[in-house]
Formats: C-alpha cells, sequence, structure tokens
C-alpha cells in the first residue's frame, strides 16, 4: 500500500488555503470550474489589466492553448537560461559528502494550481527556497482533478533555479479516482493524430516557450490496461526523439496498466524508465516504501539496463513532519560506500508551512538542509536527520565572470536600489533572486565565531544583505562561495559595505585559486568614510592568470560587538557596464483597483539590445522628482498590481529601466498612463475619533494627540509610549472604504530623525472580537511620513510599534496616524 493517497488530501486542502491572493494583488479573476479546462485562469480581454497567473490545463484544452493567443503567457516566460555549475571535491564542507553520486530532486509546492501570481506578489510571506546548491532537479508540483492536471512552473521560480544550474520540471498528474481522477483523461493524454502525438507536441511547446526543462509524470488513475501504459511510454519515447524535453516518471502505474507502487526498480515499471534500447524517460522517482534491499536490487537492475543508479530518486516524505521524517539513510548513502540511489524530497516546503514567522522558516530550513549546527561541514551523521549537506555535496554556478550578488532573496519587506529605499511594503519575487552563498554557514576561527545571517533590516539592493556580527577576538575567514572564474589583468572585485560608524571596516576579501584551492589570499578593504553603503573596488590584476576557486570573506582585530553588512560582492573585468535602454514601453491593459484613484496594468517593452541586461525595473514619477519602484523583472513584460493616482493627477509617468549584468543602469524608457475618471473625495476618516492606546509617556501625549490633525504644536503634540508592546488603536465609528495610511513620525513634528519609527505594522478589523488583519508591515524606516496604500474596509485601524527609533531609544513618537478613505 502506498503512502502515497494521503498526500492528494493534502495537496488538495492546501491548494484551497493558497488560492487567496493579497488585496493590492486581487483584481478578480474566477478560478476555474471543475471539470472545465481553460488554459490558465480566463483571460484578459483587450484592454484589461488583470492579473495574469501561471498556465494549467486538462489535456484536451492544452491542444487549444497557443501562446500568441494566450494575454497571460508572455508573463509567465522565464528569461534566465540554465546555467552550468561546478562541484570540486577538494572544497565539499563536508568530508562525508559526495560529488558525482547521488543527487536530489525536489518535489515543492510553491503555490496553488490556480491563481498562481505569475510574477511574484505583494504578500513577503512566501518559500523562498535557498539552498539549491543540494538541488539537482525542482518539480513544480500541482494540479487537481477540479483544477487542470497539467502545471507549467512559475517563471519566477524557473528563473531562480536556472541561475543556479537546477532543472525545473513542470506535473502532469493523474489522480486516483477516489480524488476525482477520471481514466478518460489517461486516454485523452496520449491520444494520437496519425503518427503523432498532439498533447506531447504542446508538452514540448509549452516547456520550450516558458523556458523550463521537462515533466514530471505522475500516473495513479487506477483501471488502464497493458495497450494504455505501453501508449505512456510510446508518448514519453516519442517527445525524446523529437525535443530535448526530460521527463522523471513517478513509480505508480506498472507495464500491465494498473496502479502497483512498486517502492523499486523491477520489471513491472523498468519499461517507463529504460524500454530495451529505447530511453523512456530521464528519471525515476521511487515511491516511498522503499527498503534497503530493494534499493540494493533497483541498482542492479538499473546498471543491467544501462543506466545509472543515480538516475533512480529514492522519495521520503516530508510534508507532514519535515526533518523529524524517519529515513534508512544507510540504506540510501551507506557510510564508506557509494550512494545506493538518488534521493527524492517531498515537499520540503514544509520549513515554510510550519514556521511561526521568517526567522523560524530560515531556522527550520537550515536545520532541514545543513544541520542542527547551521554549518554544513558539522552535520552529525549520529543524528536521525543529519542534514542533507551530509552525504551531497555542494554545486556551484559561478563559473563565468561577471559575477554579482546582493544577497537578496527574493522577499523582503521594502526594496532598496543602489542603497535608496524606493519602496515600503513586502514583496516576494524569485525572479530577482541572487545565487546564494555556497557555504551557508562555514566559519573558520581560533577564537569566537562571528555570526553571518541573511539581514531583512537592510540592503543595498533588493530586500536583504548579509550580515556579520557577533564578539571578535581573533581573525575569522567566512567561506561565501565555491567558483571557477579566471582572473584577467582587468578583473576587479568590489564590496559595498555598511558599518555603524564610520573607521576602519576590519574587513579584508578572501580568495583562493585553483592551483591552491584550500589557501586564501587576502585584500584589504579597508575604512569606510561614513555609515552608509560605500563601494571598495579591489584590484585583481596581480593574479592574473589564476583561477578563483573561492571567494571569502576575512574579519581581523577585537571589537566586543562586531557588526557589518554587505550589500554587494561583484567579480567583473574592466569596468560597470551601462546597458542600452529597452524601448517601446507599452501599457497592454489596465484594469481599475478602486475606481479613480487606482489600477493593475499590463505592461511591455522591447528588451534592450546586448545581451547583458540582469533585469528591468519599473517605476512612477512622483510630482517631488523622486521615483517609487513598482516592480522587476528579467522579463519583457511585468504586471503592476497597483498604480495609486497621486491626489487629482491627470496622468501618470511610468518609467523602465534596464540593470546590467554588473548593475549599471541605462536611460530610461517612458510612457504615461491617464486617469480617466474623477478621483473619489478622500479624507482622513481617523481625524479627531476615539483612539486608545498602550500607554503614554506623559499626560500630555495620549493617543488623542496622534488624531488632532496637527503635528506644528511643538514636541508634546505626539502620542508617546514607554511600555514593551506599544500600540495605538482608533475606532473609525463604522467600517469605512479605506486608501491609504499616512504616519507622521518624529521628524515630522520637528524632532531629530534617529526618533522615527523604524518597524512597525498597521492593521484593520471590521468588529471589535475580529481578529486583526496586517495591510502593511514596515521595517527598516527612516523617514518622517510614510505613505501605505491600501484597499480594505474595516472599522478599526490599528498602529503596532516593533522599534521606534532609529538608535535604540525605548520611546515610541508618532505625531499623526492618518487612515484616509471616501
Amino acid at each position: 500500500m502506498s503512502r502515497r493517497l494521503p498526500l492528494l488530501l493534502s495537496a488538495v486542502l492546501a491548494t484551497a488555503a493558497l488560492t487567496a491572493t493579497p488585496a493590492a494583488w486581487a483584481d478578480p479573476v474566477p478560478a476555474a470550474l471543475p471539470g472545465a479546462g481553460p488554459a490558465a485562469a480566463p483571460a484578459a480581454t483587450a484592454g484589461q489589466g488583470s492579473q495574469p497567473f501561471a498556465s494549467y490545463w486538462y489535456p484536451n484544452s492544452i491542444l487549444n492553448w497557443d501562446p500568441a493567443t494566450d494575454p497571460d503567457a508572455r508573463f509567465n516566460r522565464s528569461r534566465v537560461p540554465l546555467q552550468p555549475r561546478t562541484s570540486d571535491p577538494a572544497l565539499r564542507a563536508n568530508p562525508n559528502a559526495r560529488t558525482g553520486e547521488g543527487k536530489i530532486a525536489s518535489l515543492v509546492s510553491f503555490g496553488p494550481t490556480s491563481n498562481n501570481p505569475s510574477q511574484g506578489s505583494a504578500d513577503p510571506n512566501y518559500y523562498a527556497f535557498g539552498y539549491w546548491q543540494y538541488v539537482d532537479k525542482l518539480v513544480f508540483w500541482g494540479g487537481s482533478a477540479g483544477e487542470g492536471l497539467i502545471l507549467a512552473p512559475n517563471p519566477t521560480v524557473i528563473d531562480a533555479a536556472h541561475r543556479n544550474g537546477v532543472k525545473v520540471y513542470g506535473t502532469v498528474f493523474f489522480p486516483p479516482g477516489a480524488y476525482g481522477g477520471q481514466l478518460q483523461w489517461v486516454r485523452d493524454f496520449v491520444q494520437k493524430s496519425g503518427s503523432r502525438y498532439p498533447v506531447a507536441d504542446k508538452l514540448v511547446q509549452a516547456a520550450q516557450y516558458y523556458g523550463f526543462d521537462g515533466w514530471f509524470i505522475n500516473q495513479e488513475t487506477g483501471g488502464g490496461d497493458s495497450a494504455l501504459a505501453g501508449e505512456l511510454r510510446n508518448l514519453m519515447q516519442y517527445t525524446k526523439a523529437q525535443s530535448g524535453t526530460e521527463f522523471m516518471w513517478y513509480d505508480a502505474m506498472t507495464t500491465s496498466g494498473g496502479v502497483n507502487w512498486q517502492n523499486a526498480l523491477t520489471s513491472a515499471n523498468s519499461p517507463f524508465l529504460q524500454d530495451g534500447s529505447k530511453r523512456t524517460s530521464d528519471s525515476m522517482f521511487l515511491n516511498f516504501d522503499w527498503s534497503a534491499s530493494g534499493l540494493n536490487s533497483s541498482r542492479a537492475l538499473a546498471r543491467q539496463l544501462g543506466r545509472s543508479e543515480y538516475d533512480l530518486y529514492s522519495g521520503i516524505d516530508t510534508e507532514a513532519n519535515g526533518y523529524n521524517t524517519g529515513v534508512n539513510w544507510s540504506a540510501l548513502f551507506p557510510s564508506g560506500q557509494p550512494h545506493t540511489t538518488s534521493l527524492g524530497l517531498y515537499r520540503p516546503e514544509w520549513t515554510w508551512k510550519s514556521a511561526t514567522d521568517r526567522a523560524d522558516f530560515y531556522a527550520k530550513d537550515a536545520r532541514y538542509w545543513v544541520g542542527a549546527n547551521n554549518d554544513p561541514s558539522r552535520t552529525d551523521l549520529s543524528a536521525s536527520w543529519p542534514g542533507l549537506a551530509g552525504y551531497v555535496a555542494e554545486s556551484s554556478p559561478i563559473t563565468a565572470k561577471p559575477f554579482v550578488t546582493t544577497f537578496d532573496t527574493g522577499q523582503g519587506d521594502f526594496y532598496n536600489a543602489a542603497g535608496t529605499r524606493v519602496a515600503t511594503g513586502g514583496w516576494n519575487n524569485l525572479s530577482l533572486q541572487d545565487v546564494p552563498p555556497t557555504y551557508r554557514w562555514m566559519v573558520d576561527s581560533t577564537g569566537s565565531r562571528l555570526t553571518p545571517s541573511v539581514d531583512f533590516g537592510d540592503a543595498y539592493q533588493g530586500g536583504s544583505s548579509l550580515r556579520l556580527s557577533g564578539k571578535l577576538d581573533a581573525a575569522n575567514t567566512v567561506r561565501l562561495y565555491q567558483t571557477k572564474l579566471p582572473v584577467a589583468t582587468n578583473t576587479r572585485l568590489d564590496l559595498v559595505v555598511k558599518t555603524p560608524a564610520a573607521g576602519p571596516t576590519k574587513l579584508k576579501a578572501a580568495v583562493s585559486f585553483t592551483d591552491s584551492p584550500s589557501s586564501f589570499t587576502t585584500v584589504d578593504v579597508g575604512a569606510n568614510a561614513g555609515t552608509g553603503w560605500e563601494r571598495h573596488t579591489l584590484d585583481l590584476s596581480p593574479y592574473a592568470g589564476r583561477t578563483i576557486a573561492q571567494i571569502a570573506l576575512r574579519v581581523e582585530g577585537s571589537d566586543p560587538s562586531y557588526d557589518l553588512r554587505v550589500g554587494q560582492i561583484a567579480v567583473y573585468d574592466g569596468s560597470v557596464e551601462t546597458p542600452a535602454a529597452p524601448a517601446g514601453l507599452t501599457v497592454l491593459g489596465a484594469s481599475d483597483v478602486t475606481a479613480g484613484s487606482s489600477q493593475s496594468l499590463r505592461l511591455s517593452w522591447t528588451a534592450a539590445p546586448g545581451g547583458n541586461v540582469h533585469h528591468y525595473e519599473v517605476y512612477r514619477r512622483n510630482a517631488d522628482g523622486s521615483r517609487s519602484f513598482l516592480g522587476a523583472t528579467p522579463n519583457d513584460a511585468y504586471f503592476v498590481g497597483r498604480l495609486d493616482r497621486a491626489g487629482g493627477e491627470n496622468a501618470t509617468t511610468l518609467d523602465v529601466e534596464a540593470v546590467s549584468t554588473t548593475y549599471g543602469r541605462s536611460t530610461a524608457a517612458s510612457t504615461t498612463v491617464g486617469w480617466n475618471s474623477t478621483p473619489p473625495t478622500s479624507t482622513n476618516l481617523a481625524l479627531n475619533r476615539p483612539a486608545t492606546a498602550s500607554g503614554q509617556c506623559n499626560a500630555n501625549e495620549g493617543p488623542a494627540k496622534a488624531v488632532n490633525g496637527s503635528v506644528s504644536g511643538g514636541t508634546g503634540d505626539k502620542w508617546c509610549a514607554l511600555t514593551s508592546a506599544k500600540w495605538l488603536e482608533v475606532d473609525l465609528g463604522s467600517a469605512k472604504q479605506l486608501s491609504k495610511f499616512v504616519v507622521k513620525h518624529a521628524a515630522a513634528g520637528g524632532e531629530s530623525a534617529s526618533f522615527n519609527t523604524r518597524d512597525f505594522t498597521i492593521q484593520v478589523r471590521s468588529g471589535a472580537n475580529d481578529p486583526w488583519t496586517t495591510v502593511a508591515d514596515v521595517t527598516g524606516n527612516t523617514a518622517g511620513t510614510t505613505t501605505h496604500p491600501v484597499d480594505t474596509a474595516a472599522r478599526y485601524v490599528r498602529l503596532v510599534v516593533n522599534t521606534p527609533t532609529q538608535n535604540g531609544d525605548p520611546a515610541a513618537r508618532v505625531y499623526e496616524f492618518e487612515a484616509w478613505g471616501a
């Protein structure tokens, strides 16, 4: 009996839970109806700017799919090619880990089958996977009887995976009858037109157009016969004969046509891997109930068929229990012997789904992949879950220049561009994720070890940076990246760093070379002149002709509380390139979010020539000459979830600029978006409304001061609180439609900007006993006045202060808390 069936129900439940989209992205598009077969979500008609979604189909409906007529298709294209990888056995973090043996395939549900936004969303709560160095193939898991059986991956996932050298497969899922499966769907899948398999042709077209690598075939619908099983094999063989599209077959259907999980490679399922001289699939995912003897016999049979045992991925199901799942590791990866097979992971995103917050997710993800010590070199092989780094060595895609990382994880609570805050509010977009460090985390020191971490409180580019902190009492070498980068006479290494105070950074760049890969050569970074982001360009020309094998950071000196952020590491030749500009910026369609005051947009442009573009950034121009960031993509089309009208402006100017692979910026392509209707009258609905708070510093600094409409009454014209939990709540009297919140912090009232609120959330609810819903979550704010667009209705609004100041002062200071709406 397979352990697979309960997973189907959990997949259905997960899909239902994930279907809702954030309010800022919620242009209403109905989901597919059960039994229907649309090509992704219902298409926008001409002129619409509705949310595009990832594609999904039934076998018959994919026959009608054409990217030329599907308005969502261009938004689902990956533009990042699959990168080659290197894995030097001499540089593996863990002495027990192997290169060139067992690999890892990961089956992940990143979102629902339907209503899955194509290019990220305004929700920072996302599975931003960061351990690509251990994965060989990623399956974009999904599909259901009620939505669609054939699921193409999001372009964001493809972009991130390919940037790390990881192949991506879509999913073809035929569920058991108990979960809505219909045998006719399988027959539809293998239908023929002459010598052709039309559905297979569409699978190839989708993979090639969207830019992914293959398909995971999960056929669990019972009632088939040997002829149907033969046609499935024929379809895969046909596909492979005409294209490079790959297949991974799931161990369910056998050659008899019945569903009978073998939990091994046997004569009953081996033709789905290798059928005589014909290569049917590229790999097989073995069901979860395998045994040591079964894996040994699987290895023997694979070799007998002329295939590698590492084309077999022995499955483990971690959806329910994550790293608490029992696994016979010694059967898969016997000590002192070659690996028996590769490893197939089912639902490793347990680390995210079970987490209480982002910090908990990062801790669980580290425990899952590199072990309890958060160090891939120090896994405990006697533990029930040692960490996968103890078995499979790291691979790195860093084999060509330029190499640039800003330690962007593909999610954040704000967006910075070249050190400047250009957007507040949460987001996720894995297309923007940089190659994560190869070694997370390895620190060599004879004294106290500094703690490396991903910091979401500040960034040079994107929403995060690398932070090194702790007690410095001896030299620390922080190994970051395995590379294969040749050094030329004009090769440079840039470090962009930020320190709490001006002065020596105590930092050196450390590189090793392939002729002595474990020995580091250091180059001093020097001092920072201030407390902002500063670039240090180091000359590597003395090492011309050698090849960089590792990039690390060396910290030397003494400091009881060392603290430094790294916003960028770049290795490149010559100078930072300025790319050509994109052209032909066009608004394909617009849809109202709130009539007269906000709309969503579909944009397209002609890609910049030259092939040196990393991504494009989309901005709106503001009346004061500044710009606000709206999003970014490597693609030539982008969906803007919400563009807010500024006052009564008749048109808004949009800019799109190219960012090069060395992070130079082009001039902008521009266009305007018109506003046709009169904006609804918007007022501050919190003005003079009843307000309560967690406390107040003085008798004259109560919550009423934050809703009195004034910031000019001196430093006492504010709400101030010193309570451990700091919150301010306003009753609007009845549920009102809200379009934005405005918070006026200390500097708005004439106090020092160092007292501006750093981290805070804004919450709403309609009833006094309803749970609070967060509509804005801000970290790292430095501004005196902040504006937070929303599209929500509520009676009660609340400001929660998490970090009250920039300098550690414990008092919250809010001069006005405004809730605007019609």
